[in-house]
């Protein structure tokens, strides 16, 4: 069980009535937020709530979104290099999600920041390069994690290693290496 927190121009989209109240998840990485991406073709954009990380897909069809979202995480988690027991664990507990509306100011900015730096790669890249982009925008410092990893892969690396009752690795041991 998962939230997908939607924008209002997200729930337009999908057609879909936001749950007003929140159910607890029951993934590790928690619940979600999303916003539709008009470009051509569109994008939908969503964030993770604890580690910021980033994952774009297709919008289209858009009344499947929630149902095809799981697969764009599997994608971009592997990509990740993350444990496959954790990403085998998280795949399984994402069979039921809702969609709520969004609570977070905060949320909301990261996500416009990441559309913004997206914009040019997208231009560049087109709709084949959503995982490049994903990827690349998981490297952008966030100021809301400043006071724990900075980056969003960072972050995903802590929270995966955690589940697994490891010490984080980091890959960004020497400040000469701004990533």
């Amino acid at each position: 069980m998962f939230t997908v927190h939607a924008t209002r121009k997200l729930l337009d989209r999908v057609k879909r009535r936001p749950v007003e109240l929140t159910p607890d998840p029951t993934t590790a990485l928690g619940n979600w937020y999303a916003s539709a991406i008009f470009w051509r073709p569109q994008v939908a954009l969503f964030v993770n709530e604890h580690t910021l990380l980033p994952v774009l897909m297709p919008l289209a069809p858009a009344t499947t979104l929630l149902d095809r979202f799981p697969g764009a995480l599997l994608q971009v988690l592997l990509a990740h290099d993350v444990d496959r027991d954790f990403v085998a664990a998280e795949r399984a507990q994402m069979d039921e999600g809702v969609y709520a509306r969004t609570a977070s100011r905060s949320l909301l900015g990261i996500m416009n920041e990441f559309t913004h730096e997206s914009r040019l790669m997208y231009q560049r890249l087109g709709p084949g390069g959503l995982l490049r982009i994903s990827l690349e925008l998981a490297g952008t410092p966030c100021t809301p994690l400043s006071k724990s990893h900075a980056f969003p892969d960072l972050e995903l690396q802590a929270s995966v290693s955690q589940w697994l009752g490891e010490r984080p690795r980091d890959r960004r041991s020497s400040p000469e290496d701004p990533r």
